[in-house]
Formats: C-alpha cells, sequence, structure tokens
C-alpha cells in the first residue's frame, strides 16, 4: 500500500469549478421557456510551425448554423445550438447542456493566410487549420564567411 501526502489546495480546483458554475447560473439567469442562453464552447489553440490549429467542440450542432470569419486577426467561432423538444408527457429529470447562440472570439498571434484556411466538422469537433503567412513564417539566414586577411 502507498502513502500519498494530502495536499489541501487540490481541492481548491474543485471548489473553483463548483463555484464558476454557481455563478454562471445566476449571472445568466436560468433558462427562459425557450431554455436558451448564451454560452460557449471549449476551445483548444496550437501552433506548429506552418500553422494555427483551433479545435472546438460542438456537439449535436449542425455544421449549417456554425459561422467562421477571420477579420482584422481575429477569427470568430459562431452559431446556435437548438433546444431539443421534450414530449409533452415527458419530465425532465437533469437539463446540464447549454443551448441557444454561441460565440468566440480569438485574436490570432500570427498573421495567416486567409485564403488557405481550411475547416473540417467531425464528430462534434470543428478543427479550423490557419497557414501563416509567409511573412509569418521563420526564415534561415545565411551567413557568409569572409576570409581573414
Amino acid at each position: 500500500m502507498n502513502l500519498v501526502r494530502w495536499n489541501p489546495l487540490s481541492d481548491f480546483a474543485t471548489l473553483q469549478q463548483q463555484m464558476n458554475r454557481l455563478f454562471d447560473s445566476t449571472v445568466n439567469g436560468w433558462p427562459g421557456e425557450s431554455g436558451t442562453r448564451t454560452w460557449m464552447p471549449p476551445a483548444d489553440i496550437h501552433e506548429t510551425g506552418d500553422e494555427l490549429v483551433v479545435t472546438a467542440d460542438l456537439p449535436g450542432i449542425d455544421v449549417k448554423s456554425i459561422d467562421l470569419r477571420v477579420e482584422n486577426n481575429v477569427l470568430s467561432i459562431a452559431g446556435e445550438r437548438k433546444l431539443q423538444e421534450i414530449p409533452k408527457n415527458g419530465n425532465v429529470h437533469r437539463a446540464e447542456r447549454m443551448y441557444g447562440p454561441f460565440s468566440r472570439s480569438f485574436t490570432l498571434s500570427t498573421p495567416v493566410d486567409t485564403e488557405r484556411i481550411a475547416a473540417n466538422y467531425k464528430d462534434g469537433v470543428l478543427e479550423i487549420r490557419l497557414p501563416k503567412a509567409e511573412e509569418a513564417k521563420p526564415k534561415r539566414i545565411a551567413i557568409a564567411a569572409v576570409a581573414a586577411a
């Protein structure tokens, strides 16, 4: 049996998540009769030598309702998740998923080639590949050797 030292600070992450959920529901209010409110899907951004890659979780969203734009070096993702109808004779036991319009904007760290941006949507995950503009790519500079006199 291994002994694991208890760290009281590790419980703060759980407490913070619970407090965030409490304040989120209080500030944004409960869903109205339509069951919708503004929400933000989680997203990851990473960079390779040639491109920025944005991945966003958008399960249950029709690809036709997603709007992507790049303007002034800002990537914007917007859309809406429609509320699924509940049968009139059914009861809701738990409603945690967010519905309604969403919008995310990210300032891009490097200039991108807007003509070559590609986006794919598969299994509820949106992947956006933003190729770096040529002037933003690192360039190797050759050093000329000068003969000693």
